[in-house]
């Protein structure tokens, strides 16, 4: 069952493929902001993995972020997301990116409990 607190970590070593200038998001070599985002993501996905239905998945909607500080390739970023609210099919992340004591990022997210086959079907017609 999803319930407020759930939590998870992710942990990720910024490469060359993570930067802004890989990313097409800026010109600089640091951590790119779509990397984060995907790492948001990543760990929310992780704080509930095994709580739904074999049948079911969940699908991210919508994100706030705030991308506060830069990241150097070499630089190891942990991204933790934990559940601050499930109801029906809607569960609430808060997130926070940091590195060693440097918050990098924090964000909102927001994903829904979807059955897989359904959603799958929703694309055909």
């Amino acid at each position: 069952m999803i319930e407020a607190g759930n939590t998870a970590t992710i942990e990720f070593t910024t490469d060359e493929q993570a930067t802004a200038i890989a990313l097409g998001s800026g010109d600089l070599p640091v951590l790119g902001t779509p990397k984060v985002l995907a790492l948001v993501e990543e760990a929310s996905v992780a704080a509930i993995e095994g709580l739904t239905a074999e049948i079911e998945t969940t699908v991210g909607s919508h994100v706030e972020i705030a991308h506060l500080a830069p990241t150097p390739i070499g630089g190891t970023v942990i991204a933790t997301a934990t559940v601050v609210a499930a109801k029906g099919r809607r569960v609430d992340f808060e997130i926070t990116v940091t590195e060693d004591d440097k918050i990098v990022a924090r964000a909102n997210h927001v994903r829904y409990v979807v059955n897989r086959e359904s959603f799958m079907e929703s694309l055909r017609t």
